[in-house]
This record gives C-alpha cells, structure tokens and sequence, in this order.
C-alpha cells in the first residue's frame, strides 16, 4: 500500500480493517468503481459511516492491470460530493494504465525473488540430507537408498521435517554445520 498522505493511509486503512470499500471492490472484481456521493452509498455500509464522518463526499477507485490474480487498485477521495468528472476518470485509468506495467513487472521480479531464495533454502536442506544419508550408510553398511528411507522413516515417526532429522544427525558427526558450494 502506498499513499500521497497520512490522512489518504488513514482512510485506505479503514477500509482494509473493515474488509469492504470501493478499492477492495475495484481491485477483486477489476472494474471501475465511482461513488459519487457517499451519503446514498449502500454496498459497504460501516466503510460509509466512516468515509462520511471523516469529510470525504466522494471516491474514485480504478483497478490496476495486473497477472497472475493479483489485484490492486488506485484509490482517489474528495472531500466534494461529485468530486470525479468524466475527465477526471478517464485520467485516473490512464494513470493506472501506465502504473499497471511498473507494478506487474515489480511483482514479477519479487515472486523470482522470492523462488530463487526457496530454491537455494532447497538446495542447502537438500545438502544437510545427503551428508546425513552418507552418515547413515557408514554407521549401518546399507545403501543409499536405505538410509534415505531410514531418515524419512525417523522424520515420519517423530513428526518432524526431514531436513531437521537430517541436521540433527549431521550435527551428532561434526560440530560444523553443512556448507553448499555451489560453482558458478
């Protein structure tokens, strides 16, 4: 969320902590929402109340264009009844319109992000479960794929993840936690 004021955060915060308005709205249903006058508003009855005692008369919410379901919108208020002329819409959508782009790529690159940190996690967890399977095939002379079935049987019986079964027994070996290296 982001806001060109505190009193602007203030009154998107009512709405999200109510769980109803014309943002919420415009953003799940992706389509335009204009209110032009607040005081006969009835889809979000406690969203009004506080809209209205607050001096706002009328809001204007345009959903960005956005992949992968994610939804979000341009929240804009008037402290005027019929604050928003058609000329005033239709430069609020090009503005989401231009925005949408930024914000779809900043998401993009936020979900890789975040994929490339869980697939590095992964690949030190799965580090910590070889060394432990390599443990367990020289303390019970058996393959490889017994002593993997030995940790996952462990992990299955204490309820406990398997990477943590596996850093346990890594532990029991050496006191220096596991290191990936990896090549580039």
């Amino acid at each position: 969320m982001a806001s060109s004021s505190l009193e602007a955060q203030e009154v998107d915060e009512v709405q999200y902590g109510l769980g109803e308005g014309p943002c919420l709205t415009a953003a799940r249903d992706r389509g335009l929402v204009l209110v032009p006058d607040l005081r006969v508003e009835h889809r979000w009855p406690r969203y009004v109340g506080h809209m209205v005692s607050r001096g706002i008369g009328s809001v204007l919410a345009v959903p960005f264009d956005l992949q992968d379901g994610d939804g979000a919108a341009l929240n804009l208020y008037s402290r005027q009844v019929h604050g928003f002329d058609p000329r005033q819409v239709e430069a609020a959508r090009g503005y989401a319109d231009q925005a949408s782009t930024a914000l779809a790529l900043a998401l993009q690159v936020a979900r890789h992000r975040e994929e490339a940190e869980q697939l590095l996690e992964a690949m030190k967890a799965r580090t910590t479960i070889d060394l432990a399977v390599g443990i367990v095939m020289g303390q019970n002379r058996c393959s490889q794929q017994e002593a993997f079935g030995i940790l996952r049987a462990a992990s299955n019986s204490r309820n406990i993840k398997l990477r943590d079964v596996a850093a346990a027994v890594v532990g029991s070996a050496t006191p220096e936690a596991p290191a990936t290296h990896f090549d580039r």
